[in-house]
């Protein structure tokens, strides 16, 4: 449900925004219209970079809950708004709930799945963000024709957020945050609950053996991850969300209505529903694969497709053979990239993250490389629409396709395995190799 939230409002303000800035007194200033969806980045910095704090103290569970409070109000202030600072207020607190509950969803997962299951389950988060696009775009359709539904649209964005807290009541903490605050028996009784019977002990000591060597206690300093082995894993967070963001997922995302548009897809909602169910179908794709191939094949893979769908597109622009042949090629290079990008570079970049963090030092880490991405985020989103006007779309696509590249490189030489190994074993090789 997190990140359904998260879809939602990436698709809501994509048909409405026009019908907002009618009603609100802005239309026609695209400074205020790029403000009132780029607050929500803002927002979400903020949010990642304070996540990892609250979690170290409050443990997830506690964390989803009091999460849900800006997503709610966010919405609802939103949706009542009668004035630009009413609707900014709105997007920016709903993007602070959304900044906090894109780090806490892979750390959550990662700690309370079995080893076996672990990416599988991680890649749900790909697919609650596929949904959530889709149902924004669907529910979307009616504001053509009806110029206060975005209003409905935005009530509605309240609903996940009130599924999320009364939902969280009835789930566990992770065993591994449990044993880490001390409360080693309230940790048994989840990993019996979780895991079964037989693999209480086992569990127990690989938890207080990683425990004992990091020196964990409920919190870790923000000066930690600029030690070894933290400083790695930091650096690799980091590193892997600036390639994603400037492999220019968004940019293509925004791009791919106007590339449709191109081959007789008037209707951009009908445009950006076709490359949401594509995002949809990579995503299960990787829910099969991740687990069986690993994570490291999956992102070297994505990268590699992407770069040549990129390439592809660039091709079919920069040296027309045919009008329809080249339209043709750039919605197959644009599918194409998309898919790639939903079956690795997509799922596997805030699991792989979260896997290879210290128990200790996870919440922090994972809040820094999720802020990365926001920084990067915005920079493309700012960006983008310029360099195209100034240098046209083949070089800028060719060079996505050439950061892509650099990705699957860095995912080659960088990335540690980590199918089928439990956290703490994953843990214990990067202190060895430290």
């Amino acid at each position: 449900m997190s990140n359904f939230i998260f879809g939602y409002h990436i698709g809501v303000m994509n048909g409405p925004i026009v019908s907002i800035a009618r009603e609100l007194g802005f239309e026609g200033n695209s400074l205020i219209e790029g403000l009132v969806v780029s607050i929500f980045i803002v927002g979400a910095f903020i949010g990642s970079i304070s996540s990892g704090s609250l979690v170290d103290r409050l443990g997830c569970r506690l964390t989803f809950q009091i999460d849900s409070i800006p997503l709610i109000l966010g919405a609802i202030i939103s949706a009542q708004a009668h004035s630009l600072n009413e609707v900014i207020g709105g997007r920016f607190l709903v993007g602070l709930g959304i900044g906090v509950n894109t780090v806490l969803v892979p750390i959550y997962i990662s700690e309370v799945a079995p080893t076996k299951y672990r990416g599988a389950l991680g890649s749900l988060c790909q697919i609650g963000t596929c949904l959530g696009i889709i149902t924004s775009l669907i529910l979307g359709i009616p504001s053509e024709n009806d110029p206060h539904w975005w209003r409905t649209m935005l009530y509605i964005a309240s609903i996940p957020g009130i599924l999320v807290a009364i939902g969280m009541q009835f789930t566990v903490d992770s065993p591994r945050w449990l044993c880490k605050a001390g409360r080693i028996n309230d940790a048994k009784t989840v990993i019996r609950e979780l895991w079964g019977e037989s693999e209480i002990d086992s569990a127990i000591e690989e938890f207080q053996s990683v425990c004992k060597s990091d020196g964990s206690d409920s919190d870790s300093r923000w000066s930690e991850i600029l030690e070894e082995p933290h400083s790695r894993v930091a650096f690799i967070g980091g590193a892997l969300f600036v390639l994603q963001q400037f492999a220019g997922i968004n940019g293509v995302l925004y791009f791919s209505s106007l590339t449709f548009q191109e081959v007789g897809v008037e209707s951009g909602a009908v445009a950006s529903l076709f490359v949401g169910l594509t995002n949809f179908a990579g995503a299960l794709c990787a829910l099969y694969l991740i687990d069986r191939e690993g994570r490291q094949k999956l992102l070297i893979g994505s990268y590699l497709g992407m770069a040549i769908s990129m390439f592809l597109v660039s091709s079919a622009v920069f040296c027309p053979l045919d009008e329809q042949l080249s339209n043709n090629l750039s919605i197959l290079g644009t599918i194409m990239y998309i898919f790639s990008f939903a079956i690795g570079a997509g799922p596997v970049t805030g699991i792989i993250i979260s896997e290879l963090s210290s128990t200790r030092t996870r919440g922090k880490i994972m809040g820094l490389s999720f802020s990365t991405h926001w920084v990067c985020n915005f920079i493309v989103g700012l960006f983008f629409l310029e360099l195209v006007e100034k240098f046209g779309v083949a070089p800028i696509y060719a060079s996505f396709g050439a950061v892509s590249l650099s990705a699957a490189t860095f995912a080659y030489y960088f990335i540690v395995e980590t199918k089928g190994r439990s956290l703490e074993e994953i843990e214990r090789s990067l202190n060895v190799k430290a």
